[in-house]
């Protein structure tokens, strides 16, 4: 196999403390990394760097790994514009939310979902995210569930069932009716194409039993469970997560000290959503506060049509240093080994040899700048599974 070395990187973060510096960046200055076919062989320090068939200089770039979103909502129709516009006006505004979205999903056809879906992973990808988890739940029925699943998994293996998003327009008078529809006919439709199950944990949507049902049977067709938990206030979310070995419980916005003890004592990744708290004016987590109990923290950007329309995990990296209490150091590792973490990953988040070689170099010196400079574009090429994928002109 074809072997390039990528040289004159002035800070590569390997998020491999046994690396570089020793800290949990494994950051090591003036350096190269080494890609044989789609995965990383070799780091170290540039005038170090073996011979290889091609070269490509960095220039004094800082290079990190491909960004890992572990939590989206891509299949879906439309927008909601409108509410978003009433909402950052002061207004009340009385259509129908997530409904809206269903109605304009159901009434797609599978070549628009398809567009969308590649449209946004193509907008992901320019802005650094190289790995992409992706979720149904806009369709609510079997059909419209399992179609969902179908075209995400055209397009990564990261795919998540939420049926149980919210109770299906269909059966707004009967929530028990729903669930068993969820557990038992769309379950078995969407279990062939989906890795994961979800479940929308929170006043209005599923109580913690029916949480629990949904994701014991989901278990049982071999999909592993992660739950939206603790977003808009208090509830069982965080504790059933920890419960089931849930790989992240996600939003975390409210939590208790026992959530977040049980979060500390787990394998359950705290998954911080900042572009929702940014697109609703919501609290902010408390990153710190998780974070300093020894959790396991990743970032991710939430993106659906509702409550956090973005794309950009360079974004939710500056939001997170702004309002949440993070590092630029534990922002970035939360947006990259965080969110493999959340998907029970070890071959993606970081740099280190055996690694797939997804990278990012940035028209910056470092990896603060991301935090330092928000809103910059700031990403000059990535590289995914060890193929350029795109170059932005500068200078």
């Amino acid at each position: 196999m074809t072997t390039t070395a990528i040289t004159h990187i002035s800070a590569l973060v390997t998020n491999d403390p046994s690396l570089g510096d020793g800290s949990p960046l494994g950051l090591i200055q003036d350096a190269a990394v080494v890609i044989e076919g789609d995965h990383v062989v070799w780091t170290g320090e540039s005038s170090k760097a073996p011979a290889t068939d091609n070269a490509v200089d960095a220039a004094g770039r800082a290079v990190i790994p491909g960004f890992v979103d572990s939590h989206s909502h891509l299949l879906f129709a439309g927008d909601r514009t409108q509410e978003f516009n009433a909402r950052m006006s002061g207004r009340a505004y009385s259509a129908g939310g997530i409904r809206t979205t269903v109605a304009a999903t159901r009434a797609a056809t599978d070549d628009e979902l398809d567009a969308n879906v590649a449209r946004y992973l193509a907008e992901a990808l320019r802005q650094g995210t190289t790995t992409f988890e992706t979720k149904s739940g806009y369709g609510l029925t079997v059909e419209d569930e399992a179609r969902a699943l179908r075209i995400a998994a055209r397009h990564t293996e990261e795919v998540t069932f939420l049926g149980a998003h919210i109770v299906s327009p269909d059966y707004a008078e009967d929530p028990a009716g729903y669930v068993d529809l969820v557990t038992g006919p769309m379950l078995d439709a969407c279990a062939p194409y989906a890795r994961w199950i979800d479940v929308f944990c929170e006043r209005g949507a599923f109580d913690g039993d029916q949480a629990r049902a949904v994701l014991t049977a989901g278990r049982a067709k071999g999909l592993h469970p992660r739950v939206h938990a603790n977003q808009l206030g208090h509830g069982p979310g965080v504790q059933l997560a920890v419960e089931l070995d849930a790989a992240s419980a996600d939003h975390c916005t409210h939590l208790t000290d026992a959530d977040i003890d049980a979060l500390a004592q787990s394998a359950t990744v705290a998954t911080l959503l900042p572009g929702a708290e940014f697109s609703t004016r919501a609290a902010w987590p408390d990153a710190r506060r998780i974070l300093d109990a020894g959790a396991t923290v990743a970032l991710s950007t939430d993106c659906n049509p509702g409550s956090s329309f973005t794309s950009s995990m360079p974004f939710c990296v500056a939001l997170a240093v702004r309002d949440m209490g993070m590092t630029p150091d534990e922002a970035l590792w939360s947006a990259t080994a965080g969110g493999a973490a959340a998907l029970r990953r070890t071959d993606i988040g970081c740099l280190a040899p055996g690694a797939r070689a997804d990278l990012v170099v940035l028209d910056a010196p470092s990896h603060v700048h991301l935090a330092y400079r928000p809103g910059v574009p700031l990403v000059h090429e990535v590289w995914r599974r060890g193929e350029r994928t795109g170059r932005r002109r500068s200078g």
